[in-house]
């Protein structure tokens, strides 16, 4: 292919990328609080807004060219808005517990169109995300739309503001003592840490990796204990 020719479609490709994004970060600052609860009764009037991004994921793929900060935040802000999407479809609920398809769960169903072929949430998260980059902070990027969750950011990740933003979650989420608890003398933090436990302790133990964001730093000697998960909706 001729070189300005490729230029030619890298930037139109571009372009269409930031113009999805925009819908749905502009989905996610109105409808999405500071603190992460969503107001799902009002983003249920704009659920075609949200379907016109899904679309857009389901004629996309990440391209070879895609730097891994690009291809990371397109597959993050895929789980969330698919889980908005299973939210809004059996709304009103209580919990994302609740949703099930012959007998299969929230995660296990193959509802998540991506280049015209189904995922489920599940596939996204061990599959691609955390088989294909080792970033414990994955975890709080992608939301499960519950309350013990890592909250959703309000705004969607980008190429340009991924890195910054993990950062920014991860240290709000351990410093968040509703999610965890780190004293001077205990610590109980989310069973996140102990579901993952092998993501969080690649490159360091799991106290070393808590004090690289906790204000209140963990000695060596303090046991670890896990805090039980509140399923319940993040609803406004």
């Amino acid at each position: 292919m001729n070189k300005y020719v490729f230029l030619f479609f890298s930037m139109a490709l571009t372009f269409s990328t930031t113009g999805q994004e925009s819908i749905y970060n502009e989905l996610l600052e109105k409808h999405v609080t500071n603190s992460g609860l969503v107001d799902y009764a009002l983003l249920k009037k704009k659920e075609h807004k949200l379907d016109r991004y899904l679309r857009y994921l389901n004629t996309t793929a990440p391209k070879a060219f895609w730097s891994e900060n690009k291809s990371k935040a397109f597959w993050i802000n895929a789980y969330n808005a698919y889980t908005l999407k299973l939210i809004l479809k059996n709304y009103p609920i209580t919990s994302i517990l609740d949703v099930k398809k012959k007998e299969k769960t929230a995660w296990t169903i193959p509802f998540a169109f991506i280049n015209q072929k189904a995922y489920t949430l599940d596939e996204i998260e061990h599959s691609i995300l955390r088989k294909n980059y080792t970033d414990p902070r994955i975890h709080v990027g992608i939301n499960c739309a519950s309350i013990s969750c890592p909250k959703l950011f309000n705004k969607a990740f980008t190429e340009q503001n991924i890195e910054d933003r993990l950062e920014q979650l991860m240290t709000e989420f351990i410093n968040d003592a509703s999610k965890n608890k780190i004293t001077k003398d205990t610590v109980v933090v989310s069973s996140i840490f102990k579901w993952f436990l092998e993501d969080f302790t690649k490159t360091k133990p799991l106290k070393s990796y808590l004090n690289t964001f906790s204000k209140t730093k963990i000695s060596a000697k303090t046991k670890i204990a896990y805090l039980p998960y509140d399923w319940g909706l993040n609803s406004k």
